[in-house]
């Protein structure tokens, strides 16, 4: 996969994130004016600085930067991984942002679906397993019904035959496929995807974002995609762009193809 960037042409600026927000009024996901700022000595590095933005269900969006842009870190907010030095992140009108330690345990266990971009499965328990282990972390359903979901999530992501594997008996684009199961095994609300197509060459890439975008609008989810590669936005349907911590445009990706 190429490791470059390309922002948006400068004679197609996009709509502004802000401006974009009020048009989302009814958005399950809302930020407003999120910041994050960390201490390095004497000095502050913001890491993210007022980002406003809104997404809505089966929206399937990308965040668009080069490394070091904030786009890991935002998610990570929206995430309830990273709290947030100042602003407001709103899930389904949740208040991220306030919840307790305990609330944002089951929050993420329960309404967030991660992949992260070396799909980072328990290397010693089997693709089936992997899913089944998301199920222990919530109350909410039977051994029986987790199980019963794993090998249909399996099924639907053609894993059925490797539901016995180990990770490291899988190809990358299959460790990416459990791992896409698994962020969906507990029905979460908002599925968040850091780089996914970084370790796999561009064919595999292509595959694994059609499948997310796919899932995301069948599911009736959430999804956002942080990438740096630009040939992955066109399975987007907008693409919010970052650059030092700052969201500057917000774009069709019909808008960003070369």
């Amino acid at each position: 996969m190429t490791d470059d960037f390309v922002p948006a042409h400068p004679d197609q600026p996009g709509l502004d994130p802000a401006v974009d927000a009020g048009e989302h009024g009814d958005a399950i996901l809302s930020l407003r004016d999120v910041s994050k700022v960390y201490q390095s000595g004497d000095s502050e590095v913001r890491a993210v600085s007022g980002a406003t933005m809104a997404v809505e269900q089966e929206e399937f969006v990308s965040l668009l930067g080069p490394s070091g842009s904030g786009k890991t870190t935002l998610i990570s907010m929206i995430g309830g991984l990273l709290s947030p030095t100042s602003g407001q992140i709103l899930v389904g009108g949740t208040d991220v942002g306030a919840l307790s330690s305990r609330e944002l345990t089951r929050f993420r266990a329960e309404r967030v679906g991660f992949v992260f971009q070396s799909a980072n499965l328990v290397p010693f328990l089997t693709a089936r397993e992997n899913l089944l282990y998301v199920s222990t972390l919530q109350k909410r359903v039977s051994r029986k019904e987790a199980q019963k979901r794993a090998d249909q999530l399996l099924s639907e992501l053609g894993l059925a035959d490797r539901a016995k594997n180990l990770p490291e008996q899988l190809s990358g684009g299959e460790r990416q496929r459990v791992a896409i199961g698994r962020a969906l095994m507990n029905d979460p609300d908002l599925i968040l995807v850091d780089e996914p197509t970084a370790a796999l060459d561009t064919q595999l890439g292509r595959q694994v974002v059609e499948l997310l975008a796919r899932e995301v609008k069948q599911r009736g989810k959430t999804g956002i995609m942080v990438t740096h590669d630009l040939r992955m936005v066109q399975y987007t349907d907008r693409v919010f762009e970052i650059l030092d911590g700052h969201l500057t445009h917000v774009e069709q990706p019909s808008a960003l193809q070369h």
